[in-house]
Order: C-alpha cells, then structure tokens, then sequence
C-alpha cells in the first residue's frame, strides 16, 4: 500500500489476541481472561485493557512495558505481587489520565504463571496478567523465512474466498454489512476461504502465502483492504478469531506452505483507541492544521534536502483517517516493537512483509529490525520500498552503501519496484540503448549495491497497480514471457491472486485491481478455482509447470545468475550451478530473430543440446538458435 490508497492506512502488523485475553469486559474486582464474545458481536469496552494482552518467559529482551488504558488509572497506585524472576522497575504517568506505563524486568529464571497487578485508586482492580511458555524455539515448523526457493502469492482475504459465512457481518462493527457489488465495501471473504483453497495453491506451485493483513480494521469506509489498524492485537473477526488465525498458520506449515504477515510501522487508523484516547499528544504527528505527506521519498537521504521536505514527508499524513505515528518517542518505538515480536511469538508466522516502509523515523526502523532479528534471526523480512531509482532502493536494503545522517538499513529485502519497471518496459517499449528489453540488464547490473539481492521479491504487479494483463495489452504471448522471466531470473518471485488466471483490470480507480476470484463465493458464474478453460487454463498451466519445475530444480533459485547484454532485443541469461544449467533466451521483438550463441561460450561450453522447459521442446543444434517473435525459452542444458 502506498499513497494512492484509499482512506486507510495503518499501523498493521500486530493484531492476535486469543479470545480477547487479557481484556476486561466490565469494571469487575478480579479478572483473569475472559472468554471470546459470540463471533457475530464486536468487542465491548474493556474496563482495563493491558497490551501487551500477554507474553512470554525466556524472551532475549528481559524488560516489558506494560501499556495500562483505563478510565482515571493514573490515579491508581500499581503494585505487583512477589513472583519469582519478575520486578516490578517502575510505573510512568503519561499525558492522558487514561494510562500507565508499567515497566518490567523478567529474568530467564521466571517460570510461566500469572502475575497479579493491582490498581488502588477511586476504586481497586485487579488484573491477572499471564506469562507463557514460548512456542517457538527449537521448533522447525515455525518461524521458516522466506528464501530463493519460494513462491509467494499474495491475495486479499475479503477478495479471495469467503469459507464462512457467519463472519460476514459483525453485529456492532462500524463498516455496513456485505456488498459484493460496492468497489470499496466488504465482500465476505476470510481466512477459511483461504485455507479451502491450499491445494489449489499447491497444484499452482506456491510455497508461501501473502495475506494483506488481517489485523482488525473497524473503519467505517474502505477498510477491507486491511491497511487501517484498529486494534494491534486483534484478527478481523470477519475474517475470523485469534485462535482460528494461529491454526491457519499450523495448517498452512502442515500443507507446506510458509505464511507472510503483512505490516505497517508508519501510521494507524483514526478509529484506533490509542488515537480516539491519545497517550500523549507526542504519539503522534501533530499539526496545526491536517497536513499530508509530500510522498517524496528522496526527502530521506538528499543531502541537499531542506528540514520542511524531511519533515513533510517523514511526519505529515497519508489522509485524514490514517494517524502518523511519532516513533522518535521512545515509548511508541517500544510499544510497536513489542506488537511485532509478539505477533511472531503467537502464531510462528514465517515472515513480514513491512508496507510504507519509507516513511518510517529514520532511527526506529533500525532499532525495529536490529529487535526483530535479535529475537528471529530466521523470520523472513522484505519491505516496500515504491521508489525511482536502484540507488534509492538499495538504500532501504542492506547494501554496501555508506550511512546516511546515521541511518544503515538493515532490512534483508525489498520489494524489486525497479525490476517491476524493467520487465513491464521490456514488453511495452522498443529495444534502444537504455530503452525497452535493455532496461532489464542495466537494472540488474546495478545489483552490486546490495548485500544481498538474492533476497529481494521480484514481482510483475500488486494490490496498488494497473494488473499485468491488462499494462502488456492483453497479449498473451508477452503474458508467458513475463511470467517466465518471473520464475527464472534472480531473488524471491511473488505473484498477484488472479495473475495465473488472466485477471485484468487499472489501478484507478485502485478498486479494479482488487476484483473477487471468481469461485470464490458459493453461486459465482465461473469457478476458476476448479474450470478453466481456452487461454485461463493455458495460464494457469504455464504458471504451474514453471513453477513446479522451478520448486525442483534448485539451480533457478539457488543458481548464479550471468547475464548477456541485449542484443537486437533478445537478452539472454543463465543460471548455474554443479547441479545444472539453465539458459533463459527472451526475444522482445515482433519477429522471429536468429540468436548466434558463440558469444555465451563460457557457459555453454559442455553442452551439446537442449530441453525447452514449458513445451518440452527439444533444441538439437545450440550453435544458433531461431527463436520466435514474443517468445521466451527456458532452456535445461544437456550434455
């Protein structure tokens, strides 16, 4: 998500909190936590409300911070009841007498158990708060990452499938029922739908699934896109519980597929509570009168920038709905920390895909990352970096660029916007020097400015842009060739719900591009999940047997990459590897071209013929090669 999106945005990262636990439903003496509401009726006001809702002994990072909401609670006198291994090291007033801060110490001797807090003011409460056991050490199946070998496909819960329909409408949620007929309303779709559809995901060749997030958004406009947090440590419960998103997790991982969270560390929806009863007022951005983002990322690192750009882009808003969170105080960078390591923590997930990551405090995103891969040195991390330029990009990746007024990203990947550009050039525009086919090596070759560019996501379009389909015009023939360049060039591909089915549409209005898959709803007129027919069935297919074939044959991922300068529009590539060689041969042009291949004699010295990957094709002759006008070969290399 980006700034062409709609009124939404948020802080969404966080956001699973097993039935409410933690949370009072009324001002009671004592409480512990308490069941989950009936799944059709929204939460009630809490009483007392503590985030984090729980957490866990053992943790690398000893100290807590208890964030504590309750009407006239800094009035109140906290204490903590002896329990071995947890101190009680200090409780901080904030602006609002609606808070406290609770600061604990939890030494690696503690044991799993309740904490007993109490609060003496007007009146006495008192609060059980729980330490867990850890889920994660030592356990393979959680916690994964994401690398080469995979195959992400993201999808919109609310427009993928809609498995249950009793979550449809929640009873007291602000957002008005289902219409499937509205662009910008909810369409019923949820994590059941998904998981119905896993061997669907599976025949295609994915290996990981990319939900758009599925943290509360009770928004009472265009909230189904998942990107305006209300509520850090609840699922939609339209999209289901707490509960029922940790087992999506578990039999995603039993049916081998890997779960990417998606997240926003820059801002939050205004219907938050942490916004509707603000903190302090340096939570957030102030202005004094709504001031937007200038959207210009170049702001971050000019080095001949002026402090009011920095600041408009770095601390003005996305809209007027979408809160910009101040994450200079030190309070809100740990707040938000603790969210996201509790997330990991609570369900396993394998990775986080970190929207609007730009935008960020400069210092907290390196705070952010150094805490997350402290805690999960395994946990998959890529960020959208939409910006011009490979420079520019690189810098939000670990790269071996100098600092920049202190800031080193230590982001593993990013989002490969550029390389995005590149191929969408490469089958719309005519070869020049820079120009067309060309602009796909000149942008890898500036891979040297990452650490590591194996570990950036390759995409061909996403939930913000004009669908692929529909930017190559519709031809099918350029389809392959971007669908093949996808699974055979280098890092981690990404696939958008619908790519492998021919969907189409533009990005303005961005609602186009977010249309249901068709057979998703019971009663659709096509059923693309089980009938496909003429060029759908074609896609699907081609998609699935390079993918497949790509699972397989760990030279496409893991292989090195050599690539050809262009010429005459053909670029052509190898990957390679002791366990094999691939030669990719893409012929942008119109006509078929005749490929003289004595200039790719390093590697393909040892191989005497050829098998064309997707159509089984048999290439006898590797000295010159006639390949066809908008075509694309991949090539497995025989001796």
């Amino acid at each position: 998500m980006t700034r062409c999106l709609l009124p939404a945005l948020l802080l969404a990262v966080a956001g699973a909190l097993p039935s409410q636990a933690g949370r009072l439903s009324a001002p009671v003496a004592t409480a512990s936590r308490p069941a989950a509401a009936p799944a059709p009726t929204a939460k009630a006001a809490p009483a007392l409300r503590i985030d984090p809702t729980f957490w866990w002994v053992g943790m690398k990072n000893p100290r807590l911070q208890l964030l504590v909401h309750s009407p006239g609670i800094a009035g109140s006198t906290a204490t903590l009841a002896a329990y071995p291994g947890v101190t009680l090291e200090g409780v901080q007033k904030l602006e609002s007498p609606n808070y406290l801060l609770l600061n604990l110490s939890i030494s690696a001797s503690a044991a799993p158990g309740q904490l007993k807090l109490e609060f003496k003011g007007k009146k006495k409460l008192s609060y059980s708060y729980e330490l867990r056991a850890r889920n994660t050490p030592g356990d393979p199946s959680k916690v994964q990452g994401v690398n080469t070998s995979d195959f992400i496909y993201l999808l919109m819960p609310d427009r993928f499938a809609n498995g249950d329909p009793t979550n449809d409408v929640i009873k007291g949620m602000k957002a008005p029922g289902v219409a499937r007929d509205s662009m910008y309303s909810r369409h019923g779709g949820d994590l059941k739908g998904i998981e119905n559809h896993f061997d669907y995901l599976k025949q295609l060749g994915v290996t990981a699934i990319w939900p758009t997030p599925v943290v509360e958004n009770d928004q009472p406009k265009a909230s189904y896109h998942g990107y305006a947090l209300t509520d850090f440590y609840q699922v939609d419960r339209r999209y289901g519980t707490n509960e029922e998103y940790v087992r999506f997790v578990q039999r995603a991982h039993q049916q081998g597929l890997k779960v990417v969270h998606d997240v926003v560390l820059n801002h939050i929806g205004s219907e938050n509570y942490l916004f509707k009863d603000q903190p302090a007022k340096d939570w957030f951005h102030q202005w004094p009168t709504f001031t937007r983002s200038n959207f210009r990322d170049a702001a971050f690192n000019d080095p001949y920038k002026s402090s009011a750009d920095f600041n408009q882009f770095n601390n003005g808003w996305f809209d007027t709905h979408m809160p910009d969170l101040n994450q200079s105080n030190p309070l809100v960078a740990t707040y938000l920390i603790q969210n996201f390591l509790w997330w990991v923590e609570y369900t396993g997930l394998d990775a986080y895909r970190v929207d609007t990551y730009t935008y960020s405090e400069p210092r907290f995103l390196m705070q952010w990352g150094e805490a997350i891969t402290s805690e999960y040195p395994k946990l998959g991390q890529f960020a959208e970096t939409w910006v011009q330029g490979t420079a520019q990009q690189a810098f939000f990746a670990k790269n071996i660029l100098p600092p920049v007024d202190g800031f080193k990203s230590n982001m593993p990947g990013v989002l490969d916007f550029q390389l995005q550009y590149a191929i969408n050039e490469a089958l719309t525009k005519d070869a020049g020097w820079t120009e067309g086919i060309n602009k796909m090596y000149y942008t890898l070759q500036a891979d040297w400015m990452y650490e590591d560019p194996m570990r950036n996501v390759t995409f061909l379009d996403n939930h913000d842009m004009s669908r692929f389909y529909s930017v190559i015009g519709e031809d099918f023939a350029k389809y392959k060739m971007g669908i093949a360049w996808l699974l055979t060039t280098r890092g981690i591909p990404q696939l958008y719900y619908g790519t492998e089915v021919l969907m189409k549409n533009y990005s303005n209005p961005d609602g186009k591009v977010r249309e249901d898959f068709p057979g998703g709803w019971p009663g659709d007129k096509k059923n693309l999940f089980t009938t496909r027919t003429g060029q759908e069935a074609e896609a699907f297919d081609y998609v699935s047997k390079l993918a497949q074939y790509r699972k397989s044959h760990p030279v496409l991922h893991a292989g090195k990459l050599m690539q050809f300068i262009p010429d005459a529009g053909v670029y052509t590539y190898f990957r390679y590897s002791d366990a094999g060689t691939v030669m990719v041969v893409m012929n942008s042009g119109k006509d078929e071209k005749t490929v003289d291949t004595k200039r790719f004699a390093e590697r393909l010295q040892g191989f005497s013929s050829g098998l064309e990957v997707t159509s089984g094709a048999v290439l006898s002759d590797l000295s010159s090669l006639k390949i066809p006008g908008r075509t694309a070969w991949v090539v497995e290399l025989k001796k």
